[in-house]
């Protein structure tokens, strides 16, 4: 693993599933089940999925952000509705009103968000499979709980979270939840996912629809 003084820089999305399809190939050929974090991981997920001879498709979950700064995470929420809480979510303001007006918004773009990726059939089951759950970086982690937790309670054989990259305080967060964790690097110096790619382009609903046809 690089040190913290010379952090590992990936050239973009599909490099970073690259490279962490080279450390899964003991799934390789067993149908593993690859689920992204929408938007910016489907790229990297179908990609991995083909390297794997696996399956695609998303796990939907959506943090939920700090009052007047949408963009820091305080917390996640998943399909079914189950919340998480970071132990600060208070501390940034968010009283209960507030936190059940930000649920309703989240949950509501998770519904139009299913409705636009796999309009046609059902979220791939999960049961009994290996499930690799991939996110393009972990900053908070606050939505990987989500995720690992709401797929934790539909019984996969084998729970995977694969990341290129974290910070060390959402690796911890995350661990305990996944029979097993995948991270590429933890630089001690993290500030954002994007700074570990040199291209870090914004992944639109139109790249993922397509990327989730059959």
């Amino acid at each position: 693993m690089p040190s913290a003084s010379r952090p590992l820089i990936f050239e973009d999305r599909q490099d970073a599933a690259r490279q962490l399809a080279a450390r899964l190939q003991a799934y390789r050929g067993k149908n593993p089940l690859v689920l992204a974090i929408p938007r910016g991981a489907v790229p990297m997920a179908h990609a991995l999925a083909a390297a794997l001879q696996g399956d695609l498709d998303v796990v939907l979950v959506h943090k939920l952000g700090a009052p007047f700064q949408p963009e820091y995470a305080i917390g996640s929420v998943d399909e079914s509705g189950w919340t998480y809480l970071s132990p600060y979510a208070a501390g940034a303001g968010a009283d209960a009103a507030y936190l059940a007006a930000e649920k309703y918004w989240q949950m509501e773009a998770i519904r139009q968000r299913r409705l636009l990726y796999t309009p046609v059939r059902p979220p791939l089951d999960p049961a009994g499979r290996t499930v690799i759950v991939v996110d393009d970086g972990l900053a908070t982690g606050a939505t990987m709980v989500a995720a690992l937790h709401g797929l934790r309670q539909r019984h996969p054989a084998t729970l995977v979270c694969a990341v290129p990259v974290s910070s060390p305080e959402a690796l911890a967060l995350v661990r305990p939840l996944a029979d097993e964790v995948l991270c590429l690097q933890t630089p001690a110096d993290f500030h954002a996912v994007g700074q570990f790619y040199r291209d870090f382009g914004q992944v639109e609903d139109d790249e993922v629809i397509a990327l989730l046809k059959p």
